[in-house]
Parts: C-alpha cells; sequence; structure tokens
C-alpha cells in the first residue's frame, strides 16, 4: 500500500474511529473502576520505522531491567530491525500486513485476540502522529495504555483512549522520549503529564551486536565473489547507501553528488573497496549507479545481505556514508564510523545513537517535517541537501580514510 494512501485512510477512517472508540470507552469507565496494575507484559507499538526498532532498545532494556517481559508490533516488512539485537523474543513479535486494506483490517482482528490471549498488561504506542496505532492501543484490551498526548499543543486528534498521557518533548532526542514513555509505564503514581523525570545521555546508550569471526570471513567471501581481487588484509571496505524510505523521499541527497564522492574516494584512495549498499528492491537503481561511477573498485552489493548480516558487514567496514535513513541507525550497532546527511530531519531529535558524525545545513526551515503534521511536508525544492556540498562530504570522511 503507497504511503500517501496510509495515511488518507488514517485520516478519513482514523478520525471518526477514534471518535466513536472514544466514546465507547467513556461510556464502559461508567460501569467500571480502574484498577492500578504493574507493568509485567508490555507491549511496544511502532510500525512504519525501522530505524525507530534500534532507537527504542535502550528503553526496552530499561523495562526489562524492572522485570516487564516484551512484545512488540510492527509491519511485516520491518520486523527484521528487531533481530539485529534480539531484545524482543522471536514469539513476542506481532507483524501486521500493510498489502492491503482487508488485509489490514483482518491483521488488526487478529491482534485484537493476540493481545487478550498473551494477557498484555500494557501498551506503549511509540507513534507520533497515528490513529491506527492509537486505535490498536485503545482497543488492545490492556489496563494501561501509554503514549503522547497533545494536551494544549497543535497535535493530530488521536482520541482520549490513553491511560498514561505523555508529553512528547521536541526539543530532546526520540530516544529519550523513548525512555519517557517507558518511565510512564513503570511508575507508581499519577502524572499530569507524565514523565516528571529527568533522562541523562547515559540513559540512551545502545548495546552492540555481537559479531563472530565465522560471520566477518562469510562476509568477505561474499565480498571476493562480486569483485574476486578483494583481499582484506590490502584493501578497505568504504560503505554507501544512497537509498532512503518512499516514507519522505526528500530526504535523499542528489545522486550526482554522491557519485562525484564516491569518485573522489576511489581515485585519492587506492586501497579502499567501494559497496553500493541496499535492499534487493534498490540493486538495480544501485547498479545504475554504479555504471555512473565507472570505477572497477565501485561494487553494486545492494540485495546481497540479509538485514542480520548487516552488523557483520559493519564490523569489517572503515566506514559509511548514507542518507537519513535505517542504515544510519542499523550502524549504530556496531562502532562503524557512519556519516549520515540530513535535510528535512534534525540530528538532535533523530540521530544516530551509534559512531555517527550528522552533515546537516541547519536552514531557517528545517527540520520541516514534525509529529504535528504527519511528517509531510510542501517542500519540492530541497535546498537544505542542495547546500551539502560534494567537497563538504569529502572533507568530513578524510579524517577516518586518513586513519586520523
Amino acid at each position: 500500500m503507497k504511503v500517501d494512501t496510509m495515511r488518507k485512510i488514517d485520516f478519513y477512517a482514523g478520525v471518526p474511529l477514534c471518535f466513536v472508540v472514544t466514546l465507547l470507552a467513556r461510556i464502559g469507565r461508567l460501569f467500571r473502576h480502574r484498577s492500578r496494575v504493574a507493568a509485567q507484559k508490555v507491549l511496544l507499538v511502532e510500525l512504519s520505522e525501522m530505524g525507530s526498532a534500534i532507537l527504542v532498545d535502550p528503553a526496552m532494556r530499561k523495562l526489562q531491567r524492572h522485570g516487564c517481559e516484551l512484545y512488540f508490533a510492527i509491519f511485516k516488512k520491518n520486523a527484521t530491525s528487531l533481530r539485529l539485537l534480539d531484545t524482543v523474543s522471536e514469539e513476542n513479535v506481532f507483524t501486521i500486513r500493510e498489502s492491503g486494506l482487508f488485509v489490514l483490517a483482518f491483521d488488526t482482528l487478529r491482534f485484537l485476540f493476540w493481545t487478550r490471549r498473551r494477557g498484555i498488561d500494557t501498551v506503549i504506542d511509540l507513534e507520533l502522529f497515528s490513529r491506527y496505532t492509537a486505535l490498536l492501543t485503545g482497543l488492545s484490551g490492556a489496563p494501561n495504555r501509554v503514549g503522547y498526548y497533545a494536551f494544549h499543543n497543535e497535535g493530530l486528534y488521536r482520541g482520549e483512549l490513553l491511560t498514561h498521557r505523555v508529553a512528547y518533548n521536541p526539543h530532546i532526542h526520540i530516544a529519550k522520549n523513548f525512555i519517557a514513555l517507558a518511565n510512564a509505564a513503570l511508575s507508581d503514581k499519577e502524572e499530569l503529564p507524565y514523565s516528571k523525570t529527568l533522562i541523562g545521555n547515559e540513559e540512551i546508550v545502545l548495546a552492540k551486536a555481537p559479531v563472530s569471526d565465522e560471520e566477518k570471513a562469510a562476509i568477505h567471501a561474499k565480498v571476493c565473489e562480486d569483485f574476486p581481487g578483494y583481499d582484506p588484509a590490502q584493501q578497505r571496505l568504504v560503505l554507501v547507501n544512497p537509498n532512503a524510505s518512499d516514507l519522505l523521499p526528500q530526504r535523499r541527497w542528489m545522486r550526482e553528488r554522491f557519485i562525484e564522492v564516491m569518485q573522489q574516494v576511489l581515485q585519492t584512495y587506492p586501497d579502499t573497496l567501494l559497496l553500493i549498499t541496499g535492499a534487493p528492491g534498490e540493486r538495480d537503481e544501485a547498479e545504475q549507479l554504479r555504471k555512473w561511477v565507472g570505477h572497477e573498485r565501485c561494487v553494486n552489493f545492494a540485495g546481497r545481505l540479509k538485514l542480520r548480516e548487516l552488523p557483520a558487514l559493519y564490523s569489517v567496514s572503515t566506514l559509511m556514508l548514507t542518507n537519513d535513513s535505517g542504515p544510519g541507525h542499523f550502524s549504530a550497532v556496531t562502532d562503524l564510523p557512519t556519516f549520515v546527511i540530513f535535510g528535512p530531519e534534525t540530528p538532535q531529535l533523530y540521530g544516530s545513537l551509534g559512531n555517527s558524525t550528522p552533515i546537516y545545513a541547519g536552514l531557517a526551515c528545517s527540520p520541516c517535517v514534525s509529529a504535528s503534521n504527519h511528517r509531510k511536508t510542501p517542500c519540492v525544492d530541497n535546498v537544505c541537501l542542495q547546500m551539502i556540498t560534494p567537497r563538504q562530504v569529502f572533507a568530513a570522511l578524510q579524517p577516518v580514510l586518513e586513519g586520523q
């Protein structure tokens, strides 16, 4: 299902449904008393952003330290992102298919039975703007329902389905906002709004994925298949991810600028082998980019690895250059130096938690997407990215390439 179609469904169906479900919930409260239930079986709902499955990991591990059993609901196509760190066991992950309206409705009904069979007592809605996740949370049957609430701020209508209403803070990193949701779920007292807690930087340190020597050797072998002359002892791997999610195509730096940087890296550092990475569906685009680069040490590596193999690739590479997209967060589970090009979003809120350097123009209009506008911008002229030059990006990469 296309992103804009999902947004329209979320608005035209989501708003009236949230209103109706809110009325029913209020009527139901007249006939039953809500008692406080400690969080034990906690379900987190984050459907559309693969990077958020990494950014929420510190919050999930905090819940685990407090004795909570974790569950997760996510779109099926994004579920592999949870397996990079395996914080949530496979049997506790519920996947929703978004391939069509009927399938989506069917999986929604499955979800409502699934939460009750599992005895979920707490649902944390990680989404900032989705009415669909608000409905999943409100209809889950869980006595504790935690999520972001607009209060007196401008925000999207999501009904009155939460028991723990958390104030989203647009001035702190999203990982700290996720910790605030966890704090609200763990709180033993009522607050308005949740969560009146101090969250330090030490709380959003990301765990590292274990990578064995055998996994690294397997990566070297796959690179050799595509570039037979590859010698790990003599050549360094440089990764380039020129892709970005269709959710926000304005995040894509211009293709010709990627080409210029790639050519400069290959010409300046003859010991580098440059791999263009991406999903299987991006392989044709990567192949065209490889041809335009026109260098024998530029390899189309898109679709060659499963997502679970990425930490091993990152562990044997020198650096990665990427648009603001999933790989910038996936690499954070390793120590790989990663350079992320930001445009319509800001690294202050969505920067990687790993060894990451943001490249950001910081225009007066940036960031132009937020929770209050459904992450949809009217911009068709992304000057925020056009102002970032190949010379600027190459200069950012040089200290790592020079071994400084």
